[in-house]
């Protein structure tokens, strides 16, 4: 009998899920199942890389000249400034034998290995061998896609040529904006467990108790951006909450934008002065989450300005921090297996069947050894036969 009523239950919970006149009742037999999360393809695959931009370093920590190792999803990199102040992010390891390139020195925006000097342009190019002029016949180094914002390093992992942005604060977009860095965190557990937590209704009402019981109502900005707002007003209960309410026209402000379900802002606070706050998490090759949290404020001129943008940055981080360190205990211990969902799970549901139409990174991640040769169009590089005949 409870199996029925809960079927039944499901059935009214899945017709409801809908955004933008698309609804997921074909994924309906999926949810009676009581098998949801077993039939998920990419949420919360540590073998699954979504096109994406990941956040990799500090740009303080990438000085001129001074190439630095990166690691990011289980592939080393080597990312250095030029003189001309880009950026460039390349495999790490030298076609030749394999030195590091870190190690190695950059020379106007170009970068020398340690080992032999070979010399590789900031498109990846061998320019330069100095034991003879010939270069034709070298593997050309794998290139990232890289950019700078938010006082970060941002990496690509979809086709070179794709022109997505970094992701942005939706009410700020076209506003010029001030910024600091809160915490860096790592949590035990993928990105996408991470990022549904804050819009987890059933664990903001039933655990932290809010004010509000929070309705996240979703809404896709595009194929891989959603946004999910809240539309409870705020309550009248007593007279604090009536004389706070005076301070939001409409619901209480709570808004959750995601990027390919690995990066989120919030938007919070009463309508004369919004606190924005920006999760940059990237996933770990064994499927953990590294974080930095990114404080946001709209820019003001001036010297009153200056001061007013960091107390705000500050009392922004103060909030950041309690974001970054909720449920660590929880988020430590977790299992994820999603198998039971229920009516208040709407929103996770609504953000799941988002991520699950994600498109693969194929493009960024590096081929075997053995296939590095074969990649390499047009170059044919000499068998040790032919370099011992002559």
């Amino acid at each position: 009998m409870f199996e029925n009523i809960h079927r039944l239950k499901l059935k009214v919970l899945v017709s409801k899920v809908k955004w933008n006149n698309s609804d997921i009742t074909p994924r309906l037999n999926m949810l009676l199942d009581m098998n949801y999360g077993l039939n998920l393809k990419k949420f919360n695959n540590k073998n699954y890389l979504p096109e994406a931009w990941f956040w990799l370093v500090k740009s303080t920590e990438v000085k001129t000249k001074k190439p630095i190792p990166v690691q990011f999803w289980g592939q080393e990199l080597v990312v250095y400034r030029g003189e001309d102040g880009t950026v460039n992010a390349f495999e790490a390891h030298c076609p030749h034998m394999g030195a590091h390139l870190c190690d190695g020195q950059v020379e106007g925006n170009s970068i020398r290995c340690p080992f032999h000097y070979w010399k590789f342009s900031a498109n990846g190019t061998c320019e330069n061998i100095p034991c003879q002029t010939d270069t034709k016949n070298v593997p050309t180094l794998k290139r990232f896609k890289v950019t700078e914002a938010y006082g970060l390093i941002w990496l690509w992992t979809g086709d070179f040529s794709d022109i997505e942005t970094v992701p942005v604060i939706p009410e700020l977009k076209n506003v010029k904006i001030d910024w600091s860095h809160g915490n860096q965190f790592t949590k035990n557990c993928h990105p996408n467990v991470v990022m549904i937590n804050a819009i987890d209704a059933q664990h903001f009402n039933s655990v932290h108790q809010l004010i509000v019981d929070l309705n996240m109502q979703p809404k896709e900005l595009s194929e891989r951006a959603i946004q999910f707002t809240n539309t409870t007003p705020m309550p009248q209960k007593n007279f604090f909450l009536k004389w706070a309410s005076r301070f939001y026209q409409k619901a209480l402000t709570y808004e959750m934008t995601y990027w390919y379900g690995n990066t989120g802002s919030v938007m919070i606070g009463p309508d004369f002065l919004h606190f924005y706050i920006i999760f940059a998490l990237r996933p770990t090759k064994d499927g953990l989450t590294e974080g930095q949290t990114i404080l946001v404020t709209k820019n003001r001129s001036g010297i009153l300005g200056l001061l007013t943008n960091r107390v705000l940055l500050f009392a922004t981080k103060v909030v950041g921090n309690f974001f970054a360190k909720g449920d660590t205990l929880i988020f430590s211990r977790i299992r994820f297996n999603y198998r039971t969902p229920v009516k208040a799970d709407r929103a996770i549901i609504q953000f799941i069947e988002h991520y699950e139409k994600q498109k693969e990174a194929t493009e960024w991640i590096l081929p075997p050894v053995s296939q590095v040769k074969s990649s390499q169009k047009g170059v044919q590089n000499l068998h040790p036969e032919e370099i011992l005949a002559h």
